[in-house]
């Protein structure tokens, strides 16, 4: 255990940090309760203050996965009754279509990020939306078992390389979530599944290690990086490449690289940027912390400056905000649902708490029972041995 951590664990100082994040945690919990949905099941959440149910009824759903996911980090959900459970599963899987996928009532193809020179128009929002709400049916009922028809074709060798073909690395943010969000299903089906699923699931990951084995970029750990001097492309290799990691942390394999990835995350000013790329450095360093031991004091000590600005960055109604500026809008929608940004929403508040928690269980370890989410996508956490 590093410097940070032995000195919380003997009763430093720093037990007025731990203090600062029960606070917050209870405020949170209480602007979620604001954000119930009338006449709803309860867990149906708006996604912030700014938005109109009625109008844009389709949008309950990722403001209700978010939240409900928030809910289950902070210790939220330990009073549902399992009516209350049921209730709110059954809801979720109104918007699930016969294959599966999830889909927000009101997407139209118009409105829809796509890449139609790939022939992919809603791969990308179908993928987000079905991790995300099948990570919140978990919180709510660990051993339901998904429906996953539309991920078995990529099961398939040469589905498979055809499609790892076509992923634009020009584009590693959006492939990262693409791909991570493929082995995550995969997984799900292993997990549920009988030994010819989890043969046939073994052999499709092999395949994608395979893939990112001969695309890595040694010198950052990162695929779809380009040019190494362009900050920006090198800012979003890293955003799109710590979500794949989440297959070698799951997977029990050793990441190939991972001291430069964490070295690049170490090089990163600790101060509030977005709730995305906020949570992707945190999850880079508290996963490495693990592994590498003469950078774990230097990781601690940058989760430490973070947490203390993640705190003060709460908003006064308990919630917290993406960035302060400019407009949000739905993740996957080129245009459709947006509201201001800066105001407390369930995407950034659950974002935030992830880092929130990643860094308070590194530093206090085991002190609360932070329940990250088992599904591998963002909120995932792979458990050290304690």
């Amino acid at each position: 255990m590093g410097q940070a951590a032995r000195q919380v664990a003997a009763g430093d100082p720093l037990e007025a940090t731990w203090r600062r994040i029960e606070a917050a945690r209870l405020r949170t919990l209480g602007w979620l309760a604001t954000m119930q949905a009338p006449g709803a099941p309860r867990g149906v959440m708006r996604i912030s203050d700014h938005h109109d149910a009625a109008r844009w009824p389709g949008m309950l759903l990722p403001g209700s996965y978010n939240g409900v996911m928030a809910l289950d980090l902070l210790g939220g959900l330990d009073d549902y009754s399992r009516d209350d459970r049921a209730a709110l599963v059954a809801w979720f899987e109104r918007a699930r279509l016969p294959d599966g996928r999830f889909r927000i009532t009101g997407m139209t193809d118009e409105a829809v990020f796509k890449k139609p020179d790939l022939g992919e128009t809603w791969r990308y929002i179908d993928f987000h939306v079905t991790n995300y709400t099948l990570g919140a049916i978990e919180a709510l009922d660990p051993d339901r078992k998904p429906v996953l028809a539309f991920a078995e074709p990529w099961l398939d060798a040469r589905e498979l390389g055809h499609w790892l073909s076509l992923r634009d690395l020009r584009d590693p943010w959006q492939e990262g979530n693409n791909i991570v969000n493929l082995g995550s299903f995969w997984l799900l089906m292993a997990r549920h599944g009988d030994a010819a699923v989890q043969t046939r699931v073994a052999a499709a990951l092999e395949q994608l290690f395979a893939w990112h084995d001969r695309l890595q970029e040694p010198s950052t750990g990162f695929w779809g990086v380009g040019q190494l001097s362009d900050p920006t492309r090198l800012l979003h290799a890293f955003a799109g490449s710590m979500h794949n990691f989440h297959l070698w942390y799951e997977t029990g394999r050793p990441l190939p690289f991972q001291d430069k990835a964490v070295d690049y995350c170490l090089s990163l000013p600790p101060a509030i940027d977005s709730a995305c790329i906020d949570v992707d450095a945190v999850d880079v360093l508290v996963h490495g912390h693990v592994h590498l031991g003469d950078r774990r004091d230097a990781i601690e000590r940058w989760c430490l400056t973070l947490l203390e600005a993640l705190l003060a960055f709460q908003n006064a109604d308990g919630g917290f905000a993406d960035v302060r500026e400019g407009v949000r809008r739905q993740d996957g929608w080129v245009r459709g649902y947006e509201e201001p940004q800066g105001l407390s929403n369930s995407f950034a508040t659950w974002f935030r708490w992830i880092a929130i928690a990643m860094i308070a269980d590194l530093l206090w370890p085991g002190r609360r029972n932070w329940r990250f989410r088992r599904m591998v996508g963002i909120g995932y956490r792979r458990q050290p041995a304690r």
